[in-house]
C-alpha cells in the first residue's frame, strides 16, 4: 500500500513541475544556507586553533603594560630587561625555555632590493618557545648572542620579497646600517590570528639588536614555554608574583605589565567563532521556516484544485488515512527532496568559499544529515494541515465541487 501512495504522489507532482520546483526553492536555500554557514564556521575554527598553535604549544607572553582598553598602562610602564628573563628562568619550575625578545620595524636591503619588516633580537630558545623549524641553515649559537654578531635568521616573507625563490641562506642583508649574515631560513608558517604575517620577520640575537638598531637595553615581551604536563595556570599565577616583586608593585596596585596565556586566546576565539557561526545557522533556519510555510500554501492549493480526484477515491472505498498518508507523501517528497538538493549545493558552495577565504573544508556529516532529516520533518509538519483537510473531505459534497 505505502509504495502505490507514494506512486500516487509522484504522480501528482509531476503534473506541475515548475509550481513544485518553486515550491522547494524554500527549502533549498534554507539546508544550503545551513550547512554551508555552519562548514565555514568549522572550517574557521579550526583555522583559528591552528594559528593559535602555531605560536607555541604551553605558551606564555609576558608584556609590559596593562591589557589593553583606556588608561591602560602600556605607553608609560617600564619595559623588561633580560634580568627578569634571568630571574623567571631561575626561580620558577616546570619551564622548558625563557626568551627574552625586542622587535622593532626597520628596512632590510639585499639584491638591490629593500623590504620594510620587523626585526626581532632574542635568543635561540625564541626559536623553540615560539614553535619555530628551520627549511634551511642554522640558528645563531651562544656565542654570538653574547658578542652580538651580525648574524641573522629570516622569514619566508623576507626571502621572497628580497630573494625571491632562491635560498637565502650563506647571503648578506644590510640591516638599517649595519650588514648582517643570513643563517637560517624559517619554515613558513603564514598568518597568525590577528592578521599579522608571522613570515614577515627577521631574527637576530638580542644584544645586536640592542647595540646597532634600538640603542638600548630594554626587552618588549618575555616567551615562556612550560614543560608538557605542567599547569600554564600555575606558571602564570608564579610569574606575576615574581614580577610584582620585581617591579616593586605593592598591595592594591594594579599591574603594570600582563601574561597572555595562548591557551586562554585559542579558548577565547575559538568560543567566539563557534558562537557566530551558531548565529548565522539560525538565522539561515529562518528561511526552512519559510519554505515549509510555500509548502502548506502549494499543497492547500492542490487539494483544492483536486477536490473532485479526492471525493472520487473516497467514494469508491478509499481510507481516509490513505488519502492522509497520499497528500502527506507528497509534502514529505518535496521537501526531502529541497534538502537533498540543497545539501548537494552546500557542499560545492562550501568548497569554493573555503578556498576563497582560505580557511580548511571541513565535512560534517552530522550536519548533513541533521539538515536533511529537519527538512524532511518540515515536510511532514507543514504538509500535515493539508492532508487532513483532504482526508476529512465529504465525498459527495467533493463530487459536486466544479
Amino acid at each position: 500500500m505505502l509504495l502505490s501512495t507514494i506512486a500516487l504522489a509522484l504522480k501528482g507532482l509531476s503534473r506541475n513541475l515548475m509550481r513544485s520546483f518553486l515550491t522547494i526553492l524554500g527549502i533549498v536555500i534554507g539546508v544550503s544556507a545551513v550547512v554551508t554557514m555552519v562548514t565555514l564556521g568549522n572550517g574557521t575554527t579550526q583555522s583559528v586553533s591552528a594559528q593559535i598553535a602555531s605560536l607555541g604549544s604551553n605558551l606564555l607572553i609576558v608584556m609590559p603594560g596593562q591589557r589593553g582598553g583606556p588608561g591602560s598602562a602600556g605607553q608609560t610602564a617600564p619595559r623588561f630587561k633580560v634580568a627578569d628573563a634571568s630571574a623567571i628562568r631561575d626561580q620558577i619550575g616546570g619551564l622548558e625555555v625563557v626568551a627574552p625578545g625586542a622587535s622593532q620595524n626597520v628596512t632590510v636591503v639585499a639584491m638591490a632590493k629593500n623590504w620594510t619588516t620587523s626585526v626581532t633580537g632574542t635568543t635561540a630558545d625564541y626559536f623553540t618557545a615560539g614553535n619555530w623549524t628551520l627549511a634551511s641553515g642554522r640558528v645563531f649559537t651562544a656565542a654570538e648572542e653574547r658578542s652580538g654578531a651580525a648574524v641573522c635568521v629570516v622569514g619566508e616573507t623576507v626571502r621572497s620579497k628580497l630573494f625571491g625563490t632562491a635560498n637565502p641562506v650563506g647571503s648578506t642583508i644590510r640591516v638599517k646600517q649595519f650588514s648582517c649574515d643570513v643563517i637560517g631560513l624559517l619554515q613558513s608558517k603564514g598568518q597568525a590570528s590577528i592578521g599579522r604575517d608571522q613570515d614577515d620577520t627577521v631574527v637576530v640575537p638580542l644584544r645586536t639588536l640592542q647595540r646597532r638598531v634600538s640603542g638600548n637595553q630594554d626587552v618588549s615581551q618575555i616567551l615562556v614555554a612550560a614543560r608538557d604536563g605542567v599547569d600554564t595556570d600555575g606558571v602564570k599565577s608564579s610569574i606575576e608574583q615574581l614580577m610584582r616583586e620585581r617591579r616593586r608593585i605593592t598591595t592594591g596596585e594594579n599591574d603594570d605589565f600582563n601574561v597572555l596565556d595562548t591557551k586562554e586566546i585559542a579558548q577565547t576565539m575559538t568560543g567566539t567563532t563557534e558562537l557566530l557561526t551558531t548565529l548565522l545557522a539560525a538565522v539561515a533556519a529562518v528561511s526552512l521556516l519559510v519554505g515549509g510555510i510555500g509548502i502548506m500554501n502549494i499543497m492547500l492549493v492542490s487539494v483544492t484544485e483536486r477536490t473532485r480526484e479526492i471525493g472520487t477515491r473516497l467514494a469508491i472505498g478509499a481510507l481516509e488515512r490513505e488519502v492522509l498518508l497520499q497528500f502527506l507523501v507528497e509534502a514529505v517528497t518535496l521537501s526531502s527532496l529541497g534538502g537533498a538538493i540543497g545539501v548537494a549545493l552546500a557542499a560545492g558552495a562550501s568548497i569554493g568559499l573555503a578556498q576563497l577565504m582560505g580557511v580548511p573544508f571541513v565535512f560534517d556529516p552530522q550536519v548533513n544529515v541533521l539538515a536533511f532529516v529537519f527538512s524532511a520533518g518540515i515536510g511532514v509538519v507543514f504538509g500535515y494541515l493539508p492532508a487532513r483537510r483532504a482526508a476529512q473531505m465529504d465525498p459527495i459534497d467533493a463530487l459536486r465541487h466544479e
